[in-house]
């Protein structure tokens, strides 16, 4: 059987809880600091080419759980257990100038909020670029080319032109085809997708997504999808893990979480998605 290319076994990460005590006695009875477990014990795999959606309401631990795989939980939060195989190498054992080479090149994360990530005062064909000088991938001309061929893979008109825009001059489906053209610069082999198109209008949406199954197929990328829409991982995703309270209460195959979910958790976010009903 083949190994798959992301393994998280056991993941647990918390937040220490209030200030520093100034003096042992403030500590309580056992001397320890208070903290708050925002992923807890959570397991799950990844083969290469697949989806899995990564489903729950807003604070049940999807996104912590992400920047978690690319240790860059932001603090007071750490990671207090757990092991994150990637590629075959435990992912939070290794040395930090390793780390840096994996982010961005091996692994890429398209982030919620494009007009906050990307960088208000460099063209966005410099953003581009940039991912793939500070890898060496590529000399600063041969960057500026690559940017234009990316624009363009991610459909955005006349790429030679926008290559130029600032962030500002472009719409938010652009802002967000921008960051998913940062994210595909080094070819990676995983792609995680922190709720790629919650600020998007419904048609932007939709055209988001489609670009991301996409490029999915023709680069066989692995995508990890974290979203709180279950109409996005119908669409989307290969199998899908339901995370409540910091925990993954359920997962398997999309069409048989849909049709037989059998957690009540899962049942209440099925029955939260609007239909279309007789009235």
């Amino acid at each position: 059987m083949t190994a798959p290319l992301l393994d998280v076994q056991h993941l647990t990460v918390v937040f220490d809880a209030g200030s520093p005590p100034r003096t042992p006695a403030r500590w309580g009875a056992g001397g320890a600091r208070s903290t708050v477990t925002a992923v807890d014990d959570v397991s799950f795999q990844l083969a290469a080419g697949e989806t899995l959606g990564l489903v729950g309401e807003s604070g049940s631990g999807k996104s912590v759980t992400a920047f978690s795989i690319l240790r860059l939980v932001p603090r007071p939060g750490r990671i207090a257990g757990g092991r994150v195989i990637f590629d075959g190498r435990d992912l939070l054992a290794l040395p930090e100038r390793e780390m840096r080479q994996v982010r961005g090149a091996r692994i890429s994360l398209i982030f919620q909020e494009p007009m906050t990530a990307l960088n208000p005062v460099m063209r966005v064909g410099d953003q581009i670029a940039e991912a793939l000088t500070v890898h060496g991938l590529a000399s600063p001309e041969q960057a500026r080319a690559r940017a234009v061929e990316l624009l363009d893979a991610v459909h955005i008109p006349d790429a030679r032109r926008r290559v130029r825009d600032y962030p500002h001059q472009l719409s938010g489906g652009m802002r967000q085809r921008v960051m998913i053209a940062i994210a595909l610069a080094c070819q990676p082999a995983l792609v995680i997708a922190d709720e790629p198109t919650t600020a998007l209008d419904v048609t932007i949406q939709a055209q988001v997504l489609d670009l991301l199954r996409e490029l999915r197929t023709r680069y066989n990328l692995a995508l990890l999808l974290i979203t709180h829409d279950f109409g996005v991982i119908a669409e989307m995703a290969d199998r899908v893990a339901v995370m409540y309270r910091g925990a993954i209460v359920e997962e398997g195959p999309v069409r048989q979480i849909l049709r037989s979910p059998a957690h009540e958790y899962t049942r209440t976010l099925l029955a939260a998605v609007p239909g279309i009903g007789p009235r």
